[in-house]
This record gives structure tokens, C-alpha cells and sequence, in this order.
């Protein structure tokens, strides 16, 4: 309730009578208190007088009395073996004095302290809030430990026990406001001032299906179901399950003096399952590990676990089995059955990664295959993806890349390649070092940087490239060689002008260089002090002369290095002078040859006339310095 003054209209709070009372309570005292006088507790404020400690072992129930002990003897509760006796008891009571809050006079109405605890209130923690200002004075420290012990006590946490950190924490904050005087805090500080004996949880036994963990997912992002994963890849020595032993906890005490028992820990999990010698049982002191003696493949029977090195599905698709995942490495294989040619083997959206992989029917739309050796007896989709050192795909439409390559009939597909062998072909485009097609028919674009042999030419509009830059790397390689001949040009040229300008200076002052050592070989024989402009112009002329020798051998690393780069470019458009075109029978429809020079870098065209008999083509340079293509020997 609120007064008011008659002459100013201005709120008057209504003032309370100090008084004393004994509580264990705190806040729930200050609470009574402000209810009694109909004012809020905001309004109240209180000192502590004393703090009485009380002890006593047994229940509440026992008649067992509570027995004070002095502040001496509170030190001997930091005794681990009494504190955490279930049947320890202790609390304390505190007589408080219970007056108005006067805010106007209170020189610490800004700093605005709070107390917190974590969960199990064995951690008390200070915070001086944000934007909280205080001035030091000389009772600073005493006035701060009041201030935290009032917190504490309304907060239910016992003072003077568990705090031992707490004079240091005074003192930190004492020394900053000392140093500043009127001390702002522009963020929250937060310390530990108090801590009790934190319980260690109780843990019940458990089995935990390592294998089967699935991925955590940002709640935000796009879950893939396709990659829930039916079939689980382990490596060797991989844990796949663990059953984690029951382990009873440990008890704990916390600020409050209250006892934390531990509870009697479950024992539901234990198991039953067996393993054959594909896994390996390990016994630790907190569990028992099931590890993989080998990589494969976890498979799960009625009763029974294994990993299997290989294993046979009929298909792979979102239903039956999910993406699978097992690495490059892992040295496992996977064979699928499915033939029938109005089905997918490999289903759509499917992303495999896998050692080996043996595909008897077709590769769905939109899916990935990766592999160090496939083989695909089916076709592949014009959408679909197959990646593999060695590839055997029977019909391709899609795009595979690898080392060698082998495909029976490509129809429209894209492949890239070091060494790609195609039974025959219905356009498509290749690209790789060398390219050899048993049956040519039309639109196929085939790329090389060595070799494209043709066995049987039956369609046109065919074109046949040699590119000795083909590979990323080679272009790479040139682009990166080129900048740097261009750089190490530039820098030829300048340390070039350095030196012409250091040895005419040299030359110009050599002449007064042999005076000046003659005459410092005088004073030095005659045990004369040397002038120091004499010994300033020797020394000058002989830096000079090491600083014109360091960049003469610089300029010769340089042109050295400037030679190979240069041997190294002209040793890919070599290349290109080797490689070859071959059509073994004659030439019928419209096709073309083409070879890409590096310098000049030009594209040269030769169109085979139908009928030609000519086979073998490659690229001459003529003595009139003109590139062309024309029959070659072999």
C-alpha cells in the first residue's frame, strides 16, 4: 500500500519496524513478514546477526537431538567421509534483523548481484549483472560478503561451508573496483563461489547398436530417406555393438546440506545374442565390446551376428535395402541379382559406394555408383552415374568415368577415361588418352590426347580429336607453367637491369676502391687509426660486389628454371605429334578429324573423303613452318 503527501502528491512507502527473528527460512520468513504489514517483499530488507550450525547423525524420525557446532569446527565438514554418511544431518538457522529498504542511501543500489546453482545446487555461482556500477570504499570487502551471504541465505544455500573459493573471489572483485574506484561493468561476470560434492549418476546396463546409428539431422534440413540405410558397412576392428555394464553412482552433498543418495542400478539389457568368429567379444571395465575382425557387412539372424564380406541382394532401392555407403576401401563386395529388363537393379536416387560391385540388370534414374571395379550387365539410365577404376557396362547411356572402361554398345552416353574400349557405338561422347571402337556408327565425339583407333567405320557425322591437353591436370599444368614463364620473364628482365646498373657503378669506382684498400693496408701496417669515411666507402664497394654476385647466380637459377618450364611446354605439344587417328577399313559419309595445338593455339580440321583408303592420320609440321594433318605411318 502506498501513502501519499497532501502537498506534493508524491508516493510515500510505508515503513515497517525493525525487528529480529531466529529462522531457517530466509525468504519464506521476509515473504510472512511483508504479508503481515500488506507490503510487497521488495520493499523489505535485512542483515544477518548470526548464523547458527547444527549437526546431528540419523533420520528425523530418531530421537537423536541437533547439536551446535562452533565456526572452528565448520572446517571439519569439508570431511568427505562425514559428508557423504546418508545419515549426516545438518542445517543452520540465522537471526536476521528485518527493516525498511532505504534505497536513496544505499550506496550499492547499482551493483546488482544475483545468485545461481546448476542442477544439482552443488555449484553456486555468483553473477554481477551487466551495466552494474559500484565506488570502492574502505569496507568494500566486508560489505561484499554480506551482500553475497544475504543472497545465499534467501536462496537456501548454506554460508561458511562448501566456500572456500570465496575469499579469493572477494578479493578479485575488490582489487578491479580498488583500481578503478567507480568500477562499470559492461557485461555479465560470472564466478564460483561455492561447491559441494557433485553425486556421479547411476548408469543401467544398456546395448547400443553402433551399426545402426543414424546420422543426426539439423531440424531444418532436408532429410534424405533414401539414405536411411537397411544394410550397415563396418571395417575391421570397427565396434559395431556395445553392451555399456550397470554401474552404480556415487552420493553427493550439495550447498544446501542436503544428501543426494544414488539409486540401485537396472540390469534389463543383458545380452543374448551370439557372434561367430566374423566378430570379436572384448571385455572392458565398463562394457563389453562387439568388434569386427573383418570388413564387410553386418548381418543380423535370428539369434546370431556376422559381417560378411560379400553379399548378395536381389535389388538396391529405397524399399528394400536404402543407399549404401561402405567406402573404397573397404574391401567388400556386393553382388545384385535382379535381370528382369522392365525393372531396376539399381532403384532411383540411389547413391552406392562400394569396393566391388557386380550389377546383372539396370541402373535407375538419378543414381550414383562408386566403385574400384563394376561391372554392369543391364543398361545404365541417361540420368545415372557410375564412377570405378575398372567399368565393364553392357548398354550406356548415362556417364561413367574411370580408368579402364569397357563398354559394349554406348548409346548417346558420356564417358571419361584413361583407356576406354567400346564394342560399338550410336553417338555419345568419350574423352580419355586412348580410344578404341570396334563398330562406329554416327554423332559420336571422341576426344583423346594419344590415340583414337577405329576398327569399323559404319555412320558419319562423326568427330575424332586429338587434344593433348584433354586431362584437367595437363591444362592445369600449361595455364600454371605459362603464368609462370610470363613471371619469370618479367623477373629476368629486371635482375637483367640490376645487374648492368651495379657493375658500371663497380667498374666506374673501381679506380678509387684499390686507392682507398691501398691506403687502409698503410694505416693498418703502420698501426694507424683508420678515418671512418675510408672503411665506410670499402665496406659500401664490397657489399656491392657480394650484392653483384648474388644476382648474377639468382639470374641463372632463373634462366635455368625459365628453360624447364619452357621444355615442359613444348614437350606437351610434342605429344601431340605422336598421336594418331586410325580407321582401319575406309572412310564412308561425313566425318571429321581435328587436332588442337598448344602454340600457336590453333584448331586444325581434315574431312576424309568418302572412299579414302587412307588409315593412319596425324599432325605434321611442314618445312614451310605450316601445321597440317595428313596419312602418316603408324
Amino acid at each position: 500500500m502506498a501513502f501519499f503527501s497532501s502537498k506534493k502528491n508524491k508516493p510515500m512507502l510505508k515503513k515497517v519496524r525493525p525487528t529480529i527473528v531466529k529462522t531457517q527460512n530466509v525468504a519464506k520468513e521476509l515473504l510472512s513478514f511483508a504479508k503481515s504489514y500488506g507490503i510487497k517483499v521488495e520493499s523489505l530488507d535485512f542483515s544477518i546477526l548470526e548464523v547458527q550450525t547444527f549437526t546431528k547423525e540419523g533420520d528425523d524420525a530418531s530421537a537423536k537431538e541437533w547439536e551446535e557446532i562452533s565456526g572452528e569446527e565448520l572446517y571439519e565438514l569439508d570431511d568427505v567421509k562425514a559428508l557423504l554418511n546418508p545419515k549426516f544431518q545438518i542445517k543452520q538457522v540465522y537471526e536476521i534483523e528485518i527493516f525498511s529498504k532505504n534505497t536513496e542511501e544505499d550506496p550499492y543500489r547499482y551493483f546488482n548481484l544475483a545468485i545461481g546453482v546448476n542442477a544439482t545446487k552443488c555449484k553456486v555461482y555468483l553473477s554481477i549483472q551487466d551495466g552494474s556500477v559500484v565506488s570502492y570504499s574502505k569496507n568494500f570487502e566486508r560489505d561484499l560478503l554480506a551482500l553475497i551471504n544475504k543472497n545465499k541465505v534467501r536462496a537456501g544455500i548454506l554460508i561458511n561451508i562448501f566456500d572456500e573459493m570465496l575469499p579469493n573471489a572477494i578479493s578479485q572483485i575488490s582489487a578491479f573496483v580498488r583500481v578503478e574506484e567507480t568500477a562499470k561493468y559492461n557485461k555479465n561476470e560470472t564466478v564460483l563461489i561455492a561447491q559441494g560434492f557433485e553425486p556421479t549418476a547411476t548408469i543401467n546396463d544398456d546395448i547400443v547398436y553402433h551399426y545402426n546409428k543414424k546420422e543426426e539431422v539439423d531440424a531444418h534440413s532436408k532429410v534424405d530417406y533414401a539414405s536411411r540405410g537397411f544394410i550397415h558397412s563396418v571395417l575391421k576392428d570397427e565396434l559395431i555393438i556395445e553392451y555399456v555394464k550397470a554401474k552404480e553412482g556415487k552420493p553427493g552433498r550439495n550447498c544446501r546440506g542436503e544428501f543426494m543418495a544414488s539409486k540401485e542400478p537396472l540390469t534389463t539389457n543383458a545380452p543374448t545374442f551370439k557372434i561367430d568368429e566374423s566378430i570379436k567379444e572384448i571385455n572392458t571395465p565398463n562394457s563389453i565390446e562387439y568388434r569386427a575382425t573383418v570388413s564387410g557387412y553386418v548381418v543380423k539372424g535370428t539369434d546370431t551376428f556376422s559381417v560378411q564380406k560379400e553379399l548378395d541382394v536381389g535389388e538396391i532401392s529405397f524399399k528394400t535395402t536404402g543407399s549404401i555407403s561402405s567406402g573404397l576401401d573397404s574391401d567388400i563386395s556386393i553382388n545384385v541379382k535382379e535381370t528382369d529388363a522392365m525393372k531396376d537393379a539399381i532403384g532411383t536416387g540411389m547413391n552406392i559406394e562400394v569396393s566391388e560391385i557386380e550389377i546383372e540388370g539396370n541402373i535407375g534414374p538419378n543414381s550414383t555408383v562408386n566403385a574400384i571395379k563394376a561391372t554392369v550387365g543391364g543398361q545404365t539410365h541417361k540420368t545415372s552415374q557410375i564412377r570405378a577404376h575398372n567399368l565393364k557396362i553392357n548398354t550406356h547411356r548415362g556417364t561413367a568415368y574411370g580408368k579402364n572402361i569397357h563398354i559394349t554398345r554406348l548409346e548417346h552416353g558420356i564417358v571419361d577415361g584413361d583407356v576406354v574400349e567400346i564394342g560399338q557405338t550410336v553417338g555419345g561422347k568419350v574423352k580419355a588418352r586412348e580410344i578404341v571402337v570396334e563398330l562406329c556408327g554416327s554423332y559420336l565425339k571422341a576426344t583423346a590426347s594419344k590415340l583414337i583407333e577405329i576398327k569399323k567405320l559404319q555412320g558419319s557425322e562423326n568427330i575424332f580429336t586429338i587434344d593433348p591437353l584433354l586431362k584437367r591436370n595437363s591444362q592445369g599444368d600449361l595455364g600454371n607453367s605459362e603464368k609462370e614463364i610470363k613471371g619469370l620473364e618479367n623477373a629476368i628482365k629486371d635482375t637483367n637491369l640490376e645487374i648492368n646498373k651495379y657493375t658500371t657503378m663497380l667498374e666506374n669506382n673501381l679506380q678509387t676502391f684499390n686507392s682507398v684498400k691501398k691506403r687502409l693496408i698503410h694505416y693498418k701496417k703502420n698501426g694507424v687509426k683508420m678515418p671512418e669515411s675510408f672503411v665506410k666507402q670499402y665496406n659500401n664497394f664490397k657489399k656491392a660486389q657480394e650484392h653483384l654476385a648474388n644476382i648474377t647466380k639468382e639470374l641463372l637459377n632463373k634462366e635455368e628454371h625459365l628453360l624447364l618450364l619452357t621444355n615442359k611446354t613444348l614437350a606437351l605439344q610434342d605429344n601431340i605429334f605422336d598421336a594418331r587417328v586410325i580407321n582401319r577399313e575406309h572412310w564412308i559419309g561425313h566425318n571429321e578429324i581435328r587436332f588442337k595445338l598448344i602454340n600457336p593455339p590453333i584448331e586444325l580440321v581434315y574431312k576424309p573423303q568418302q572412299g579414302s583408303v587412307e588409315k593412319i592420320f596425324g599432325l605434321v609440321k611442314l618445312e614451310s613452318g605450316e601445321f597440317v594433318i595428313q596419312a602418316v605411318s603408324e
